[in-house]
């Protein structure tokens, strides 16, 4: 993410995220192989699979936005980023790649993964505010909270049960500065989890 920032301030869309992503692994080490959306066993696809003579990385990658508008510092270019709004459905994305890590990387046997998320909706990496409870209050991934065990969606003698994740390791979540573009939403943070890395 620190070699992306170099180049990179914003991003259009997810999908600008995870292009830009796989260009700044190249930079960093050549020799890496990046694939795109590659399909795993069970027919669903990876974010990025990444392959070399020191192993296999599978790289989940969630670009969730705020509305915002500005400049690019460095290279000029305008952004019109809409506001996603719902967040419980961020944070439940989030926690989903987190499992389906686990399992690939446990299918797989070698490799690890990490799940990035990007975003400028200052309501992920702060704590909910108001009495009453969430449905999402398992999922949420703001600043010092660990995930861990059994997450459930909805609230006591309401869950809802397709939505419910199992975690089989324990993840402590620190939000990083990105970058500060000005503005309503114009600071953006990433939160980075490794999964199978020891």
């Amino acid at each position: 993410m620190t070699e992306l920032r170099s180049t990179r301030a914003v991003f259009h869309s997810e999908a600008d995220f995870q292009h830009a992503f796989a260009w700044a692994l190249h930079r960093l080490e050549p020799t890496l192989n990046i694939r795109l959306e590659v399909r795993q066993q069970d027919g669903e696809k990876v974010d990025l699979f990444c392959f070399g003579p020191q192993g296999r990385t599978i790289v989940e990658l969630k670009h969730f936005t705020a509305e915002w508008e500005g400049t690019d510092p460095a290279t000029g270019e305008q952004f019109h980023l809409r506001g996603h709004a719902a967040t419980d459905v961020g944070r439940r994305g989030f926690v989903f790649d987190i499992a389906r890590l686990e399992k690939f990387c446990a299918a797989d046997g070698a490799a690890n993964g990490f799940a990035v998320m990007l975003t400028n909706d200052r309501a992920l990496w702060n704590p909910a505010v108001g009495s009453r409870l969430p449905r999402d209050l398992e999922f949420r991934i703001h600043e010092g909270r660990t995930l861990s065990g059994t997450l459930r969606w909805g609230t006591e003698g309401d869950y809802y049960e397709p939505n419910q994740r199992e975690l089989s390791g324990s993840y402590p979540l620190a939000w990083q500065n990105y970058s500060s573009l000005g503005g309503r939403n114009g600071d953006f943070r990433w939160l980075a989890v490794a999964v199978g890395v020891n």
